[in-house]
């Protein structure tokens, strides 16, 4: 497991290393699998399946699920079929890295602090950007104004990191700061006094900070609640198809928003906020209402 850790290390450290490598070794696999059984091919088998493994790491700890390419997952099943060659179970990326299983629903400070420590530090900034792109898709996707925000701060602590403006070491304390920011925001609901639901609401409504210091927070909090009681009585669980069903949902934002005196200037791009919320959120709704 040390020596994939170094391996893995080795190739994050080069110029798009990671992407060069996965490409090399998908078309090493394709040629393997065509040369089988040859004589000649099977004596290199099991090189073959340590460039597989290794592969297979990296993908593992810094490719979400959703990322990954149909021709990765063919490749992959036809490994298991055709069994040309035979790799062990991959190995755990967080053991062979040098860290505990780490419970990365919530990147505890102590999870934190450990991989602040790692002496890979390629392979430490991969998995720490792809335990946050993993949490931001998994916890925030309620929440579409917090998970852009954390998405797009995301991406700009990577990009100067490629882009060779900071070291891996600087990158990874950004990242760690940013997986505070998360955490800070999950536990919002009970600061603010609102459900999950109703805070999606607040920060589509209070996103321009025009329109929070016209209102202030309370009434912005109030407004929040009612949009949430009123949109969800209106939403049919076949809303998102009926052309009239969304129109419905549309003025019956726009009333609620003059109704409480949201700024005129800014109720076209709060509305489409809000609507982009309701359709986050419907599904969860019609469910949970026992409507489908």
């Amino acid at each position: 497991m040390g020596a994939v850790a170094r391996a893995m290390e080795f190739i994050l450290g080069l110029e798009e290393g990671k992407k060069r490598y996965v490409q090399a070794v998908a078309a090493l696999s394709k040629a393997f699998a065509l040369a089988v059984p040859h004589l000649r091919a099977l004596a290199i088998r099991d090189e073959v399946g340590v460039f597989q493994e290794i592969r297979s790491a990296l993908v593992k700890a810094t490719v979400s699920e959703s990322e990954r390419t149909p021709d990765e997952l063919e490749s992959a099943i036809r490994q298991l079929v055709s069994r040309s060659v035979y790799s062990t179970e991959v190995v755990d990326i967080f053991a062979a890295a040098g860290l505990e299983k780490p419970d990365i629903s919530i990147l505890s400070d102590e999870f934190l602090a450990e991989v602040q420590q790692l002496p890979h530090r390629n392979l430490a900034l991969e998995l720490l950007k792809k335990l946050i792109n993993d949490e931001i898709k998994t916890h925030m996707r309620k929440n579409v104004v917090q998970a852009r925000s954390f998405s797009e701060m995301l991406e700009k602590a990577v990009r100067k990191y490629q882009n060779r403006a900071i070291e891996a070491a600087q990158v990874i304390d950004e990242l760690i700061k940013l997986a505070k920011d998360i955490r800070k925001a999950q536990a919002r609901g009970q600061e603010l006094g609102l459900t999950d639901d109703e805070v999606a609401f607040y920060d589509a409504l209070a996103e321009n900070e025009s329109a929070r210091a016209a209102m202030g927070d309370e009434k912005l909090r109030f407004l929040a609640q009612k949009l949430v009681e009123r949109v969800k009585q209106s939403v049919s669980i076949d809303w998102q198809v009926r052309e009239n069903a969304r129109a419905q949902i549309r003025v019956l934002v726009k009333r609620i928003l003059r109704e409480f005196g949201y700024p005129p200037d800014m109720q076209a791009r709060a509305t489409e906020l809000v609507l982009e919320q309701t359709q986050v959120l419907c599904g969860h709704w019609t469910t949970e209402d026992g409507k489908a």
